[in-house]
């Protein structure tokens, strides 16, 4: 299997359209209801759905990532484009080569950017 896309579903498209283009440029795909940015091999996209109304109530059930080879320049670059910041960029003393930064959008969605790891370090299997 190969993972490839993820959905964010919402009431207000136009909104969340508008801010994710800020954040990660002109989308890959667009039309009257979806909208797409392609992020490596994969895509996130924003689209209206029935069972979603407001504000994500729980935004730390949920958080997708992306992988950034300088977390700390993306981040001050999507800051700068006006990203919602929940967590500037942090490291672990266990492992300070692994940088994470938290924001999230007008519906209070969280997204990460995260320094590349190796998943075999991950440990088990696929």
């Amino acid at each position: 299997m190969n993972f490839n896309n993820i959905l964010i579903g919402t009431d207000n498209v136009g909104q969340l359209s508008d801010y994710y283009t800020k954040i990660l440029g002109e989308p890959a795909f667009r039309d009257d209801s979806y909208v797409s940015w392609q992020i490596g091999t994969g895509t996130v996209s924003v689209g209206a759905h029935s069972e979603v109304h407001g504000k994500n109530a729980m935004p730390g059930r949920f958080i997708w990532n992306m992988e950034s080879d300088d977390v700390q320049a993306d981040f001050a670059r999507m800051k700068a484009a006006g990203a919602i910041v929940i967590k500037e960029p942090y490291s672990f003393d266990q492992q300070p080569s692994m940088w994470i930064a938290t924001m999230a959008d007008p519906d209070g969605n969280y997204f990460q950017l995260m320094s590349p790891f190796d998943p075999d370090s991950m440990g088990g299997g696929n």
